[in-house]
This record gives structure tokens, C-alpha cells and sequence, in this order.
């Protein structure tokens, strides 16, 4: 990393959004210099991370990602997206609880958004998002600071939010957490248009089930599932350690 004077905590936080934003280039989930994921600054919580308008994921850095404040009103002319900047604030101002805020543009994402059914429980990966899933109806590229009030009514307490004919957004505790959400989705919308395609009779996961794998996914997630952020990173730092600079 360059001569940024950063907090350790900062530091840390920068690797790890940087890992996110190479790891999406990386699955080919990425749209040019578009789409944005977020991290709260650990050690400064009125302030997030988000990467510079102008990088392509493959680009982003830990020294070039830019912290901005939460509240307030910014465009290109801070070097940020100003529609990444009104999403991601909004999120990370109306949830306390969110640390990292993740949005995509993937056609599984936009194509499922478009749907007027919800996401089903057809797969163990939709069932991580039993209970936590909001819908948000489009009004456009959303770069006006009204619209954040609607979207933190339709994201609640959800864990994920299908933004209408426009992709999906999940939020986390930290930046492991949320990059395994949005693979789970992704994967989970993948799996429900691919049997809808198939036609026939769907079997749905009962709800108790569900009640029960999601407990399961706590646990799990606090445990042996600790083990999957560092293997992603070693995956990085054999093809291009340079995230980390």
C-alpha cells in the first residue's frame, strides 16, 4: 500500500474491499467501471470505502479505493459515482448494523429482479435468504436523494433487496460476509430461472426446514465457514497480489 496515513483497522478494511472488487472481476460478475460495493471504515463508522469512478475492478487497489462520508450530497468531482454514492450512503446510513453493502447488475440478478414471483426456497442457496429479502421498484438510475428513503423502507432489516428490473443488493456485517451472500444469490437466481425454463412441478423446501438451515447458516457461517475468505484470498494473491497495494 502507497503512503496513505491509515488506522491499522483502515488498512485491514481497504485489503478486504479491494479483495471483493477483484473477486467480482474475477467471477465476471463486474460491468465495466459500474456497480459498486462498500465498507464501512471501522474505526470511523461516519465514513465509507468505495472504489474511484473512473477504476475497472481489475484496477481497484486498497490505496485507491475513496473514503467519502456517509451523509452529504457527492458526484464525480470527489471521484466517486454519484449513484454508488447515494445507494451505498443511504444503506450504510439507515443501517447501523451494515458494515459492507454489495450491488450487482448480473443478468441471473436483473433477470429474477424482472419477476413477479419472489425467490423461491428451491435451492439451499435461496434458503440463506429465508425471511430477508426485500423488492424495490425501479424509478430510474438513482442518483436523487429521495429515492433512499424508499429503498431503506423496501431493504428493512433484509439481508438482501432485489432492486426491480435493475440487479441486487445484499449487506453484511463485513466484506466476507457479503461476498458469499451475493455468490449465494446469484446462485440461487441462477437455479430458479433455469427450472422455471425446465417447466414441470417445482418442490419447494418446507418452512420449518428453512427456519432450521438458516440457524444452521449462523452456525456455520461462525465457523468452519470462516474458512472461505482466506482460501479466496489465497486464490487472489496467486493470480495478482496487487489488490493489496
Amino acid at each position: 500500500m502507497s503512503d496513505i496515513r491509515v488506522s491499522d483497522a483502515e488498512r485491514q478494511a481497504r485489503i478486504e474491499l479491494a479483495a471483493i472488487y477483484r473477486l467480482i472481476d474475477l467471477h465476471g460478475w463486474g460491468e465495466s467501471i459500474y456497480n459498486h460495493v462498500s465498507l464501512r471504515v471501522p474505526d470511523s463508522p461516519g465514513h465509507f470505502l468505495i472504489k474511484r469512478h473512473d477504476l475497472l475492478y481489475s484496477e481497484v487497489t486498497a490505496s485507491s479505493l475513496v473514503r467519502v462520508p456517509v451523509a452529504g450530497d457527492l458526484d464525480e468531482r470527489a471521484g466517486v459515482n454519484r449513484p454508488g454514492f447515494v445507494l451505498h450512503g443511504g444503506v450504510l446510513a439507515s443501517r447501523p448494523d451494515v458494515q459492507c453493502a454489495l450491488h450487482l447488475h448480473t443478468a441471473e440478478g436483473i433477470a429474477m429482479s424482472a419477476c413477479a414471483e419472489p425467490l423461491r426456497m428451491l435451492s439451499q442457496y435461496a434458503v440463506r435468504f429465508y425471511g430477508s429479502v426485500g423488492y424495490h421498484t425501479y424509478e430510474g438510475i438513482t442518483d436523487g436523494l429521495d429515492e433512499r428513503s424508499r429503498i431503506e423502507r423496501a431493504l428493512g432489516n433484509n439481508s438482501a433487496l432485489f432492486m426491480r428490473n435493475h440487479g441486487v443488493l445484499v449487506v453484511a456485517q463485513g466484506a466476507p460476509g457479503a461476498f458469499i451472500r451475493v455468490k449465494d444469490l446469484l446462485e440461487a437466481c441462477r437455479i430458479q430461472l433455469m427450472l422455471k425454463a425446465a417447466g414441470g412441478e417445482l418442490i419447494e423446501i418446507d418452512p420449518q426446514v428453512c427456519e432450521r438451515t438458516v440457524r444452521q447458516f449462523a452456525s456455520h457461517d461462525n465457523g468452519r465457514g470462516g474458512a472461505d475468505w482466506p482460501a479466496y484470498l489465497r486464490t487472489l494473491d496467486r493470480l495478482d497480489p496487487s489488490y493489496r497495494d
